[in-house]
């Protein structure tokens, strides 16, 4: 069975999650949060991702009528930036933080100690090296690595030579999709991943980096790019390259850019996440865990591969457009 077939689950945590709240439990919930605060620290305060994420984190706050404090550095890769924030957060001691944290391992000591603080802590997007963690919401990026992979192959053939656009090394989303893509790629011993390239979620980074490795490779059959700004920079060299590229380029997220190049045929398919509802779930998880009540380990909100022939689905134009009723 391929992957596409078995991350073909999108909804189906989120619509039991969201239809718990429209019970008992939900108004117990929502009359309980009245004045309560929530950080949300994430890892970039801009981009199209990070932005549909705090739009439905706003949803839900003013849902259940709770203070809502977005947070996050100018740069993905500013991971102490996002450690001060986290440190600052503690100190003001909200109710719940949620974090998506910028690197697995250099965000563990200051989560424990959120948690030591009486402060429950939901993990959002990238997960953290703390036990202390109360739940993680978002996809599973070892899985859409995966689907990555499979997609690409299917287009570029088991003899190809393959170029990763990654975003930041030690983020754990970004090291779980690459691992994710590897290990699939290494089924088939024609498929060569000649080149990996981190682009610290700056668009034009990637662009460079890519220009760079066409023309370095001007062989090369296939690249994927691992999250939003890092498709963004990979569409640009595409397009100076111009429509005689024989590239084919998967892309991961949807930024208004990759919905032009995949209907121009110049991106070939897009691994698209539930931002949205990573937004919305984690505010009402962590208003869960802030009041005493249980909360499952993982929310996997899923992600889809979205291309030319399926992005008109109606299903698929609600993920892609989820603010359009």
């Amino acid at each position: 069975m391929g992957i596409r077939h078995t991350v073909m689950r999108t909804g189906a945590a989120v619509l039991l999650f969201l239809s718990a709240g429209c019970s008992s439990g939900g108004n117990e919930l929502r009359a309980n949060s009245s004045g309560m605060v929530i950080d949300m620290i994430v890892k970039m305060d801009h981009g199209d991702y990070w932005n549909t994420i705090r739009m439905g984190a706003e949803v839900a706050a003013k849902e259940y009528n709770v203070n809502l404090k977005f947070k996050a550095p100018t740069n993905e890769n500013d991971t102490d930036g996002q450690i001060r924030l986290m440190e600052q957060s503690i100190q003001e001691k909200p109710d719940a933080i949620i974090l998506s944290a910028s690197d697995y391992m250099a965000l563990a000591q200051v989560t424990d100690r959120a948690s030591y603080a009486g402060i429950p802590v939901i993990s959002m997007d990238a997960e953290v090296a703390s036990t202390k963690v109360k739940s993680y919401i978002g996809a599973n990026n070892y899985e859409a690595g995966q689907q990555a992979a499979e997609r690409l192959i299917q287009l570029t053939g088991t003899s190809a030579k393959i170029g990763i656009i990654n975003f930041v090394k030690g983020a754990r989303n970004a090291d779980q999709r690459e691992e994710g893509f590897s290990d699939y790629a290494a089924r088939f011993p024609g498929v060569k991943i000649v080149e990996t390239a981190y682009c610290a979620s700056d668009e034009k980074l990637a662009q460079k980096q890519t220009a760079e490795m066409l023309r370095h490779y001007p062989d090369l059959d296939g690249i994927v790019a691992m999250n939003a700004e890092a498709s963004i920079g990979v569409g640009r060299a595409i397009e100076e390259v111009g429509s005689s590229s024989r590239v084919k380029v998967i892309t991961f997220d949807n930024p208004p850019e990759m919905l032009e190049l995949l209907q121009e045929k110049k991106v070939q398919a897009m691994v698209v996440q539930n931002a949205f509802s990573n937004g919305y779930l984690a505010v009402v998880t962590a208003l869960r865990s802030a009041q005493g009540s249980s909360v499952e380990e993982r929310y996997d909100t899923g992600t889809k591969v979205i291309d030319l022939e399926n992005m008109l689905w109606p299903e698929n134009q609600k993920l892609l457009f989820p603010f359009v009723k």
